[in-house]
């Protein structure tokens, strides 16, 4: 078994009560998701900052008692540190892959997380058809996507005032530069890179957040299925409405 290398002092600070859960979930990591290929051999030594800490910290960008969705979980990150560090929100992990959801499930079920954490195997936009009718409050993702194809992906997931939080490297202004036309026409508006863990960690996580608004008009936005996606969450939300009228 491969040895798990201490928390940094800070981990207390960040976690909070859970510490010693997200001692656990490192253990889990550098244990079974090594041996399952989730966490790279190599990333062992880093477990806690490069992974652990730099996933918690976002919650600085989440608000109170919000629902949050982790699309592309794979090992768990950012969601499950999220969940540790901010007991007050509901996390879904959103992952494609079954061998990597049963890992999930283990894990979820191992920090006692079943009221909290729901781990939901398919892909952004899809869950619209897999959590009937769920609008989430916050979608993270990391690493995931280009930004322009990662806004349209996450566009149907969420509520007007709904928040992207994506956690990018250090090109991320680059970038965006790239993305900008692709995020304005999909409605995305107060977007900006934002910095979490600033005086507590090294590092901090560099995150681009952006607010779901109002695409423009007459711009057809995203792939087909993400436009089918968003078409029967208006359906689900106009059936809601009749029946309660």
């Amino acid at each position: 078994m491969v040895p798990v290398p201490g928390p940094p002092a800070v981990a207390r600070d960040v976690f909070g009560d859970a510490f010693d859960l997200a001692c656990v979930y490192a253990d889990i990591l550098v244990s079974a998701g090594v041996e399952r290929g989730l966490i790279g051999p190599r990333e062992t030594d880093r477990i806690w900052d490069r992974h652990l800490l730099n996933s918690a910290v976002v919650e600085e960008a989440v608000g109170p008692a919000s629902t949050v969705v982790d699309v592309g979980s794979g090992a768990g990150l950012p969601g499950i540190p999220l969940a540790l560090a901010r007991p007050d929100i509901r996390v879904t992990l959103l992952e494609p892959m079954q061998r990597r959801c049963v890992f999930l499930h283990e894990a979820v079920a191992r920090l006692g997380l079943e009221g909290r954490v729901t781990v939901v195997r398919g892909r952004a936009p899809n869950i619209g058809t897999t959590v009937e009718g769920h609008e989430f409050d916050v979608a993270v993702a990391r690493a995931l996507a280009p930004l322009g194809r990662l806004g349209a992906m996450l566009v149907p997931m969420l509520g007007p005032g709904g928040v992207m939080l994506a956690l990018r490297g250090s090109r991320v202004v680059e970038e965006l530069s790239v993305a900008r036309g692709e995020l304005d026409a999909q409605g995305w508006c107060e977007v900006d890179v934002v910095k979490c863990g600033v005086g507590r960690l090294s590092e901090p996580a560099t995150v681009l957040r952006a607010v779901c608004g109002t695409p423009e008009p007459g711009r057809r936005q995203g792939s087909r299925k993400t436009r089918e996606a968003r078409r029967e969450r208006e359906a689900q939300r106009a059936r809601g409405h009749s029946r309660s009228t």
